[in-house]
């Protein structure tokens, strides 16, 4: 179809190569395109990306209205905003057809956090007397006790463990990498993981040094981790709709308001800009009214 599928390729291996984007954002933008690609086959349209004019763009979005939710919209439009960047960027374009593209205003959606009270019913629910209850117990202690995304847990090595130092070697977005703190505490499950359960596991070749592994000694995958919160947020009868960053929205939001610094805070969670830590957490009022009372030299 007018060649989209080289022009594709090539956006691609610029995402991977040059942006150091994870194989699920790269994903992602991909199927941005290719929903405008299948618009444009529907209605009979033979044009190139470098030929596409902003009238046939907006003529999607239009018909990208009617079916998607604004948030949806917007994710969209900003995959095709890059796609194009990238065209101009390797002089394929001289200008872009999303410049007079507006994205539609959503407001600002915090996500559910959990009480300290909620984590610890959570976790006292999994059910220890099965092989992967140690496994489930110690993943959770990890996702709450560093803040990890799904990714991040689930590509977690023995070797990035370093318990003497109290560190472990995070990899992140982009390939990035980061130090962050982890606790006695959250050791010791980690450790009874490692000493009861995977040492008497059937390791995989090339799963040797994963941390957390299923059954059949091999890496967990993402969906198998938003199950066993999922399982038991039912057990619990938790009214909230949580994930695994359910986990890493609390961890934050804890550390804000028990006094930790919000720069602190994002080198934690590995966010690039402070910006992002600042529409992460959940901001109390009234426990940024005690801070002004308890530090402000005028209060006293």
């Amino acid at each position: 179809m007018a060649n989209w599928a080289t022009y594709l390729k090539g956006y691609q291996h610029y995402l991977k190569l040059e942006r150091g984007l994870s194989a699920n954002t790269i994903a992602n933008y991909t199927f941005d395109i290719e929903r405008l690609m299948a618009f444009l086959n529907e209605h009979g349209l033979s044009v190139s990306p470098v030929q596409i004019s902003a009238l046939q763009v907006q003529e999607f979005i239009y018909h990208l209205a009617k079916e998607v939710n604004p948030r949806s919209q917007a994710r969209i439009i900003s995959g095709l905003k890059s796609f194009f960047s990238y065209l101009i960027f390797e002089d394929m374009r001289n200008d872009s057809p999303m410049e007079l593209i507006e994205t539609p205003k959503i407001g600002r959606k915090l996500p559910d956090t959990l009480s300290v009270e909620e984590i610890d019913q959570l976790i006292a629910t999994i059910d220890l007397s099965k092989p992967e209850g140690e496994r489930n117990r110690a993943l959770l202690e990890v996702l709450y006790g560093c803040g990890l995304r799904v990714s991040e847990l689930i590509t977690l090595k023995i070797s990035d463990l370093f318990s003497d130092e109290g560190f472990i070697k995070v990899t992140g977005k982009g390939n990035k990498q980061r130090f962050v703190p982890i606790a006695a505490y959250t050791l010791h499950y980690i450790d009874l993981y490692r000493s009861t359960i995977r040492v008497h596991q059937t390791i995989q070749k090339g799963w040797e040094d994963t941390l957390f592994l299923n059954r059949r000694g091999k890496g967990l995958t993402r969906a198998m981790v938003f199950t066993i919160i999922k399982d038991l947020a039912v057990k619990v009868n938790l009214q909230k709709a949580i994930s695994p960053h359910t986990f890493r929205h609390s961890f934050a939001t804890h550390l804000l308001e028990n006094g930790a610094d919000l720069r602190a805070i994002q080198m934690m969670l590995g966010h690039e800009s402070i910006t992002t830590t600042e529409v992460y957490v959940h901001l109390d009022r009234r426990h940024l009214t005690q801070i002004v009372h308890e530090f402000h030299p005028r209060q006293k």
